[in-house]
């Protein structure tokens, strides 16, 4: 069983979605102790550039090394948790580098004449997402989940599962009451499939 864990939150340790992450991952291990995890800090050493003209090319995308490699870790994961902040309705820069490398033609997806078809199906990914506000999914601004779950589905993904962190910005209490209510739902019985 092998688990990419991702981190996109620029915050480090006071990231809400890095310490949602870290949880996640460490219920997976608990329960399957046998799962090889890699991990992936985009916010970090790890940070990898932003798409160029040049990088569009299947071609040149394919032969950058760094750009295999996360291809290769998304390919070869039976699970991948993401920790996903949004900042400005949307998700941060670094994740969505990190989806230009694995949403690749003839690796994770393909057109064909009745349309797109994804070709990593297989996967369960877990996304944290931590926000300073709250919306309801796929309500009025709300923009960083529902677009990672059009993302995940175009690639084949069926198995997709979000913990949220809400309103965190709202006032200390509410940041502790979301962030009791996410891990709450971490650690529920039944959730996340591992």
């Amino acid at each position: 069983m092998k688990l990419l864990h991702i981190d996109s939150s620029i915050q480090g340790e006071a990231s809400a979605s890095r310490s949602l992450t870290r949880e996640i991952v460490a219920r997976w291990r608990a329960r399957r102790p046998d799962t090889r995890v890699i991990y992936r800090d985009l916010a970090a050493a790890q940070e990898l550039p932003h798409l160029s003209f040049g990088g569009l090319t299947r071609e040149e995308a394919l032969a950058a090394p760094a750009n295999a490699a996360v291809l290769e870790e998304f390919l070869a994961a039976d699970a991948v948790v993401i920790g996903a902040p949004l900042y400005n309705f949307s998700i941060p820069s670094q994740l969505k580098a990190w989806i230009d490398r694995i949403a690749v033609a003839g690796k994770t997806f393909r057109y064909t004449a009745s349309g797109p078809q994804g070709l990593a199906a297989g996967k369960e990914v877990i996304v944290a997402v931590s926000r300073g506000g709250v919306y309801a999914p796929g309500g009025p601004g709300e923009f960083g989940e529902s677009y990672l779950k059009f993302l995940f589905a175009f690639l084949g993904v069926e198995d997709v599962t979000f913990v949220r962190a809400e309103g965190l910005a709202m006032s200390p209490q509410q940041r502790e009451a979301a962030l009791s209510a996410a891990r709450a739902a971490i650690h529920a019985p039944g959730a996340l499939a591992a």
